[in-house]
């Protein structure tokens, strides 16, 4: 081969390596960001293998299921589906799952309930149980709601026992009053044991509920390990939400995990999913504990 002919493949090949790299350098970096499998409810349903190599191709590093029942996670036994996630270079940080609030009759059974809830939840490899709701008791006296504390703190002390964290998820009906003046969210954090139970926030609710989220931050520090990231449709498409304001205050809530949650959408599940992880990987302000 001619000497000259050897050095323009040197030159083409350093040049494509040139290229490669700025081309990478103003790709966003991949933060480490979950999805709330709620945000693909009509797709997971139907094909959850195929639903779950989707979500990670999209850049999700973990997943949180809102699909436990009867000892599974959509029909697979935790191994299969804690195989089915680390096969698609993902795992499972948490998930949500309810049992109503116990009286008498039925105590023993919602907490046996709980036990094996929490034993699947180990094998599956969860850090963290979140209640996602209340029943409406709880919103119909300062005493009912003082019920459900102590439950929590029962369920939470349950999941301490196993070493999994337990939480509660909130709407926008937690920032009513009851009880005269008493936010029920405010009493929520008051009556719960922070050893217990701690909380995750979802943003988007908070905001609607016509509360700041940065001020339950700083009147609760280190309550809030789970973030719940969500807008009105796709993360970051209302302009509502001051994400970059709630992230600053990052650090004194004591976050350790971001799930993004997508209820409504302008695009189709997917798509709507991709462009909510796409908004936080750009954000500079976006920095995730992990």
């Amino acid at each position: 081969m001619k000497k000259r002919n050897i050095l323009t493949i040197i030159l083409i090949i350093a040049v494509s390596g040139v290229i490669i790299t700025v081309f990478n350098s103003c790709k966003p970096k991949q933060k480490y960001i979950g999805l709330q499998l709620y945000s693909i409810r009509d797709s997971i349903r139907k094909d959850v293998p195929a639903a779950i190599e989707k979500v990670a191709n999209m850049g999700y590093k973990f997943v949180e299921p809102a699909g436990y029942g009867d000892g599974q996670f959509y029909g697979m036994s935790p191994a299969d589906f804690k195989g089915l996630c680390e096969k698609n270079g993902m795992v499972v940080i948490s998930s949500h799952t309810s049992r109503p609030l116990p009286d008498s009759t039925n105590y023993d059974q919602i907490m046996e309930w709980w036990d094996a809830c929490i034993d699947a939840h180990v094998a599956v490899g969860a850090k963290y149980i979140v209640q996602p709701s209340m029943g409406r008791s709880a919103y119909e006296s300062i005493e009912n709601l003082k019920q459900w504390c102590d439950y929590f703190n029962t369920v939470g002390e349950k999941c301490n026992e196993k070493g999994i964290r337990f939480g509660y998820h909130n709407h926008d009906r937690e920032f009513t009053t009851v009880h005269g003046d008493t936010i029920m969210y405010d009493f929520m954090l008051e009556n719960t044991d922070p050893v217990k139970v701690m909380f995750q926030m979802d943003l988007y609710w908070c905001v609607e509920g016509g509360k700041n989220p940065v001020d339950y931050f700083n009147k609760y520090p280190g309550r809030f390990e789970l973030w719940h990231i969500k807008d009105m449709e796709e993360v970051g498409a209302s302009g509502m939400m001051n994400f970059e304001a709630i992230w600053a205050a990052r650090d004194i809530s004591g976050m350790k995990y971001g799930i993004v949650e997508v209820e409504k959408y302008n695009f189709d599940q997917f798509t709507s999913c991709e462009k909510s992880l796409e908004f936080l990987n750009t954000a500079n302000y976006v920095v995730m504990p992990k």
